[in-house]
């Protein structure tokens, strides 16, 4: 596997190793010991998700706070998606900035987003299916989130003339400076 940091360097870019012929291709899509080692640090996995999503659904930004923060791991499995993560830690020189990829069931790539940012994505495709590994479980008290089209962190998704469809939550996610974050 190859780890690449983003332009924010604790989010990175996983590529793991893919083997293709004309069956088809095969992927260790995950291996604690390797991503690991290749990350640099120790990383335990509590839970899965699954979402699966139209095109032009925004779902994010969201994180959990202290003191049941989640680190993820994120892939495409079908379809592709415009993959965002914020660093919403006010102690941090990259306090606000984002870091983007597309993620897609054919470039295989995974994201790393690590406790203290904020991760969301849009549908690029026509529908994408979504899996995240998280490192912490869910804990609703714990539930951060930011408004996806903050203009002081000035993402650009890319949405193409499209009105992406959001949840209530996030329709009602405070901006960035009035968010609960991390110190």
């Amino acid at each position: 596997m190859q780890v690449t940091p983003t332009a924010l360097p604790e989010v990175c870019i996983v590529e793991p190793k893919v083997f293709g012929d004309a069956r088809g291709f095969f992927m260790e899509s995950w291996n604690e010991a390797r991503f690991n080692e290749a990350l640099g640090q120790a990383v335990h996995f509590v839970q899965d998700n699954h979402s699966r999503s139209s095109r032009g659904v925004l779902r994010g930004l969201h994180y959990q706070l202290d003191p049941h923060p989640q680190g993820k791991l994120v892939r495409c499995t079908s379809g592709a998606v415009f993959d965002v993560a914020v660093d919403v830690r006010r102690s941090s020189p990259n306090f606000g900035r984002w870091a983007g990829v597309e993620l897609t069931a054919d470039n295989h790539r995974q994201l790393w987003i690590p406790p203290g940012f904020a991760h969301g994505f849009v549908v690029i495709s026509e529908t994408a299916d979504f899996l995240y590994k998280t490192s912490g479980r869910y804990a609703p008290e714990c539930e951060g989130a930011v408004r996806w089209d903050d203009p002081a962190i000035g993402i650009q998704w890319p949405l193409d003339g499209i009105t992406p469809q959001l949840s209530a939550k996030d329709v009602a996610a405070p901006l960035l400076k009035d968010a609960k974050t991390f110190a």
